[in-house]
Order: structure tokens, then sequence, then C-alpha cells
């Protein structure tokens, strides 16, 4: 074999491979993040009404990239049907009558989740973030395993193996972290799914943090990971006497 011959087998054979990579790589992310708060936590830091007696939604987080397309608007025409759906399992805690939450997280997630042809409108996005929310339940999971709000304090691990024994991978639970350190809030939960929509373990370390100025500039609190050995409260809704 001549070296110019040698020459063009080796850059067709370059060429196939970077054409192979581009169409394994139909999206930058491999993970998603479905995130619930627990109302009563976050509106006892900033002050608003939580009304609401079970998990509600945050978002559908990819694990990569954030504002992806900033021309892409926000149209809360194009979800009119989901509407009663989303005011009453993902509504804004702060501002219920509105639709700036939702705009914000499709701006920040939506836009870059959409990368993927399942998620490729606004319509498919939120309407997938309600199907894996009510297809994991995880207000009812934890209510079936009698982790209820109450004046009594949990045990992480016994909350953490709850939700990773029955759904089989490992959650991120995240909590406020009072000072004095002698007991956490529980604020948040993160469930992971992989790009087929099949649950996966969630990576997290110790010194995961999620700043509230990330949700709609609210300013002054974060969660972060909770801490193992620190007792757990999960704080009832006002009004509503504890279980």
């Amino acid at each position: 074999m001549t070296s110019l011959a040698l020459v063009v087998l080796l850059c067709l054979g370059c060429g196939l491979m970077s054409s192979s990579f581009v169409l394994a790589s139909p999206h930058m992310w491999s993970k998603l993040i479905l995130t619930q708060h627990w109302p009563s936590t976050f509106c006892s830091m900033e002050h608003c009404d939580p009304k609401y007696d079970y998990w509600t939604l945050h978002g559908l987080w990819p694990d990569k990239g954030q504002e992806c397309n900033s021309s892409w608007h926000f149209n809360v025409t194009l979800i009119q049907d989901l509407l009663p759906d989303m005011q009453k399992w993902w509504p804004d805690l702060i501002t219920p009558a509105s639709s700036e939450f939702w705009q914000y997280e499709w701006q920040k997630h939506g836009t870059c989740a959409a990368k993927a042809e399942s998620l490729n409108s606004q319509h498919k996005y939120f309407g997938k973030v309600l199907e894996l929310y009510h297809t994991l339940d995880l207000d009812g999971v934890m209510k079936k395993f009698n982790i209820v709000p109450s004046e009594t304090y949990y045990a992480f691990d016994h909350i953490e193996g709850i939700i990773l024994n029955f759904y089989s991978v490992k959650p991120k639970i995240q909590c406020i972290h009072p000072k004095g350190g002698k007991v956490q809030i529980l604020g948040q939960i993160e469930i992971c799914f992989n790009s087929d929509f099949q649950l996966a373990n969630c990576e997290h370390s110790e010194t995961d943090t999620l700043r509230l100025t990330d949700f709609l500039n609210v300013k002054g609190t974060e969660f972060s990971v909770c801490d193992h050995a620190t007792p757990v409260y999960y704080p009832p809704l006002k009004g509503k006497p504890s279980m």
C-alpha cells in the first residue's frame, strides 16, 4: 500500500469516527434531576404562605448546561391544557397566581433539556415533568412508610433508607441548617433519571449547596446536603396538627 493510500484510509477512518461520535451524542447532558421541595420549609424562611401539605415540584434539571437558548422564550399559551396540574403540583410558592416560576425553570433548565427530542418543546418538557412527578409519587411513598411531618425528629439514615429501598436508587436529600447545629430541617429531595427516563443514582458531594438566590432571586437561605449524624425536623404545615 502506498503512503498516499494509507493517508486517505486514515482520514476516512477519522471522518467515520467523528460522524459516529456526533450521532451518539444527541444532547450534552446524561442525567435529569427531578427536584421536589417541602413548602413549609421553604416558606418558613421566605415568609410565604405554604398552603400545600404535600411535596411540590421545583423542577427537572439536566446535569449539564443552563440557559441553553435565550431566544426560546416561555409561552404559557403552549401549555394551557397542563395548567390545572401545574398550578396544583408545581405552584409558585411566592406568587401563586404568576407563571414567572415556570418561565424561569424553562429558560434555565428546559431549554437545555430540550436538546433531547423527547423534550424538545415546552409542552413535552412540562408534560414530562408532571408525568415523572406522578409516577414517583414521593409524597405517597413517604406517607406509606410513615415518614410524615412531625414535631418528633427523624434519623436522616431512616429517611434516606426508605427512599433508597423503595426506588432502588440513591437520592440527594437537602436540608436547611439553622445556627447551632442541633437539628436540620428537611427541605428538598432530588431523584435522578438517565436520558431514557430510567431511575438512576444521584451523585453529590457533602458540600453540594443550592442557594435560594437561584430560585427567582430569593435571598438569604440555602439548601445543602443533609448531615447523616444530625436529627431531621420535617415541619408540619402551620395550623395543621402533626400526624
